[in-house]
């Protein structure tokens, strides 16, 4: 399995084709807008579809009717394209549909700027839509697992018959690293004959499918949000991921961060542990379901003082770090959300000034 030197919105397109997805619909927007490019010269090579729609709204219900004919199918945006979307992806949830969305994340709200943010955790983890649904919300922190989540993101898809998102943010999508695509990754799609309008003929039935969102009698709407919840409750059983760093030392502060952003946090507990200093990590690789027992365990130690949220945003994270601590710690934020990174040394000095109180 060799590696491939390559940007990350390259790899997120082809990690695509190499999980068997052959349909691409989106609107271009920074950062991300390379995915398109790239999938626009690489999908016809492989006999696939990509077809830019006139708005992220028209990309959402293009995606919408590729699901509920059972096809694998995924588009990717940026956090304001994502909020068009954002109304398709409720339908498309309600559905009960599998289909992958992939936002890379700019700075907001509003247009705000092109830089990396990790701003759109809330949109993400709290449903971004209407109504009472979830999605699967995986948070890669590499190129490489980017790729692996992508590849891994059609499978779980059509698992839970339920949108997957992969939550990334500028710096996966534009940096450069070397990747390779796992086979094993690359699953066949699950059989769909029962639930998709894939047409009668094809499967050999005379009983039509029906896909639909809309349930009027009260009781029926009620007992279906029911099955959802029910789903939901399975993935928080089966799909919680994360990463522990330096936990088996004792250590005074726990940190909590995600994505690219853990990187740099890593780098400063290193730095930290150089002087003397000992601080753990706990990274969720799944925002929902959140590491809550991980996160809850990790606090517990003994030698731990406090909980800090690293984050590229306002302290999104903050509150399902608080939910999964239970006040066992105090739990504090440090970051920064106009598209600056914050530095190895930044975190470092966060991490010296709870340590001084």
């Amino acid at each position: 399995m060799g590696k491939i030197l390559m940007k990350g919105n390259e790899a997120i397109g082809e990690a695509a084709i190499r999980a068997g997805c052959t349909n691409y619909f989106a609107y271009p927007i920074t950062p991300q807008s390379e995915v398109a490019e790239y999938l626009a010269r690489r999908l016809p090579e492989v006999g696939g579809v990509f077809l830019q729609g006139e708005s992220e709204v028209a990309v959402s219900y293009m995606i919408f009717g590729a699901s509920a004919c059972g096809e694998r199918v995924f588009t990717t945006s940026s956090s304001p394209g994502i909020s068009l979307m954002s109304e398709g992806i409720s339908y498309i949830a309600a559905a009960q549909c599998p289909a992958v969305f992939v936002n890379i994340m700019r700075g907001g709200p509003g247009l705000g700027g092109i830089l990396p943010s990790q701003g759109d955790y809330f949109q993400a983890t709290k449903g971004g839509g209407h109504g009472d649904y979830r999605l699967l919300v995986l948070a890669p922190a590499s190129v490489q697992e980017a790729a692996e989540m992508v590849m891994q993101a059609f499978s779980l898809a059509e698992k839970y018959r339920n949108p997957v998102m992969i939550l990334g943010d500028g710096l996966i999508g534009q940096m450069m690293e070397p990747v390779a695509f796992p086979e094993h990754l690359a699953t066949p799609p699950v059989n769909k004959d029962d639930w998709a309008t894939n047409g009668m003929a094809n499967r050999g039935s005379q009983r039509p499918n029906l896909v639909k969102t809309l349930y009027l009698d009260p009781e029926q709407l009620n007992a279906h949000n029911l099955t959802l919840r029910a789903k939901y409750q399975r993935m928080r059983q089966e799909e919680v991921r994360f990463e522990p760093y330096n936990t088996e030392v004792d250590y005074q502060v726990l940190i909590v961060s995600f994505g690219t952003m853990s990187r740099v946090c890593r780098t400063a507990i290193d730095n930290l542990k150089a002087q003397g200093r000992e601080v753990a990590m706990i990274r969720p690789q799944t925002l929902f379901p959140y590491p809550e027992a991980a996160v809850r365990e990790a606090a517990a130690k003994a030698s731990c003082r406090v909980v800090l949220s690293v984050e590229m945003n306002m302290g999104q994270m903050v509150e399902d770090v608080e939910r999964s601590v239970r006040g066992q710690r105090p739990v504090e934020w440090f970051g920064k959300c106009g598209g600056e990174v914050p530095t190895p040394e930044e975190v470092m000095e966060a991490v010296r000034g709870l340590l001084a109180r």
